[in-house]
């Protein structure tokens, strides 16, 4: 059996390298995996040393980067060896590493994201990307290229996991949100595709998933308060979006 040391010459310290800016303000509403929301983007701003465009030098040529994160949202509420994963309902419990749950040992996080554009502003790097799946101000300590003949592995097994997800919720808008939608257009383009791609996922948690609730719920997405319903088991609506 091997037991722990407390020998502090064994810890590990990392230093964010990067800093992201999300629409999702909160932990309710983003996505369990990166890629379900597609118009889910954001940015990457590097830091310190880093932040040196020689640190990027061909990333351009990969369509696709891992981030390795902090889940720093949750890291101070600690974990347990048991979680019950959303995807089993939340009613069976099984080992934490043997999930993707935010409650981890060390609070480290993956995700693939979609690498947009790198931006040089100054003295600033910034990388744009799409598919996200990360709280707004995540700390990013390590970017990786996603190297698709070796990170894509077709025949692996997943377990409870195997396939996709298939959103199975119709998402409408109220008369209010359409005018809501309406007046912010300009300033958010993609907002009502967002807000469908995010609600039908079903954002609600797993034990309430493919039941009826009269509960009105609300999500932060930007700096917006996006509140809906469900109106059956497959309609959501979008009651009113508050800027």
């Amino acid at each position: 059996m091997v037991k722990e040391s407390n020998n502090k010459s064994n810890s590990i310290t990392l230093n964010p390298i990067g800093i992201v800016s999300s629409p999702y303000k909160e932990k309710f509403a983003i996505p369990r995996q990166p890629g379900l929301v597609s118009t889910a983007k954001g940015t990457v701003r590097l830091l310190g040393a880093v932040s040196n465009i020689d640190s990027v030098r061909e990333l351009q040529q990969f369509s696709h980067i891992w981030l390795l994160f902090v889940f720093h949202g949750t890291q101070n509420q600690g974990w347990k060896p048991l979680v019950r994963p959303p995807r089993l309902g939340g009613n069976k419990k099984i080992g934490v590493l043997a999930t993707r749950s935010t409650f981890r040992p060390n609070p480290i996080g993956m995700s693939v994201v979609k690498l947009d554009e790198i931006e040089i502003c100054e003295q600033d790097v910034i990388l744009h990307i799409s598919g996200m799946d990360l709280l707004d101000e995540t700390p990013i300590v390590d970017i990786k290229p996603y190297v698709p003949y070796s990170d894509s592995l077709p025949n692996a097994c997943a377990g409870f996991a195997q396939t996709q997800p298939k959103p199975n919720l119709t998402v409408k808008f109220s008369e209010q949100a359409q005018q809501n939608l309406t007046k912010l257009e300009s300033e958010f383009p993609e907002l009502a595709l967002l807000i469908e791609q995010v609600l039908a996922q079903d954002p609600r948690p797993a034990y309430k998933q493919n039941k009826i609730d009269e509960k009105i719920y609300g999500m932060n997405l930007y700096n917006l308060n996006i509140q809906w319903k469900m109106l059956d088991i497959e309609n959501i609506e979008v009651i009113n979006i508050i800027d």
